[in-house]
């Protein structure tokens, strides 16, 4: 059984990351560079799948989070809002040797910021450990909000979000027995329209690649498109699962996506913009009076 000490370091992840974002065409998902690094470095499921000390995030997965904003902070990456990183100019053109000399550079400017400050824009910067980047607070009451509903609320709640989302004939078929399957619908792209069917993960523990086979054989002669929602997170063999060559695709939604879907689409989420004025006196306008 492996053990936290059996998963890569900080240390060893910045190259491989890095590496790993260009081997997916320069920009990626961070859901997307997890897997990728996973088989470069050849790392077996378990190892994948050991558990930070939140009890459901892995460990893994949380470090290559980490390694990510450290490139950011290297200059190496760079990020839009939407959660997709991309390698920059420099990162393009970094050979191994200058990123792990970067790396130590990097993790020496942040513990002296850390050391220097107890405020919470330098604790954010503290050299990355065990624990993840914690969620926007907004995130982690919709998250509790979510994982205390019941199962059949949740799944009415993910019928109405696809409802939003474009969907067409959504209806909720969960019940004992049901396969696997919690519900059916429509999708329409342009002139075609195919069926597809959903399942609801209302876990607090990562959903493994084991339910996305179980729900792949499910789907077996209702649809060849299907949609796992979760209000935790998806392991790293869960997504190479959901994208099997030769298999039918999944598509996978977990919590923060989930979040940021119902922000998007103001379900229970209300987002108020402030606007701020920055006033200044000209004192020299008065001098000339």
């Amino acid at each position: 059984m492996a053990a936290k000490d059996d998963v890569p370091g900080h240390s060893a992840l910045p190259w491989q990351v890095l590496v790993a974002v260009g081997a997916l065409g320069g920009s990626a998902h961070r859901s997307s560079v997890a897997p990728v690094v996973g088989e470069q470095m050849e790392l077996s499921d378990e190892v994948r799948e050991v558990l930070a000390n939140d009890g459901f995030t892995p460990l893994f997965e949380e470090r290559v989070g980490w390694t990510l904003s450290c490139l950011k902070g290297m200059g190496l990456l760079d990020n839009s809002r939407r959660g997709v990183w991309s390698t920059t100019a420099e990162g393009r053109k970094a050979q191994e040797s200058q990123v792990v000399e970067l790396h130590l550079r990097y993790h020496k400017q942040v513990r002296s910021q850390s050391v220097a400050s107890r405020s919470a824009s330098a604790s954010a910067l503290v050299e990355p450990g065990d624990e993840a980047a914690p969620e926007p607070e907004w995130q982690d009451a919709l998250l509790a909000a979510l994982v205390s509903m019941p199962p059949d609320a949740f799944e009415r709640l993910a019928q109405r979000l696809l409802l939003e989302a474009g969907f067409t004939n959504i209806e909720v078929t969960g019940r004992p027995g049901d396969g696997g399957v919690d519900g059916i619908g429509q999708y329409r792209l342009s002139l075609i329209s195919f069926p597809l069917v959903f399942q609801c993960k209302r876990y607090r523990n990562p959903v493994g690649a084991s339910d996305v086979r179980d729900f792949r054989g499910a789907m077996v002669g209702r649809a060849a498109h299907g949609i796992m929602i979760t209000s935790s997170t998806f392991t790293a063999p869960a997504r190479a699962e959901a994208t099997r060559a030769g298999a039918a695709p999944i598509e996978l939604i977990d919590g923060g996506q989930l979040c940021e879907l119902l922000k998007q689409y103001q379900l229970g989420v209300t987002t108020t913009q402030r606007i701020v004025e920055d006033i200044a006196v000209d004192a020299n306008f008065f001098a000339a009076q």
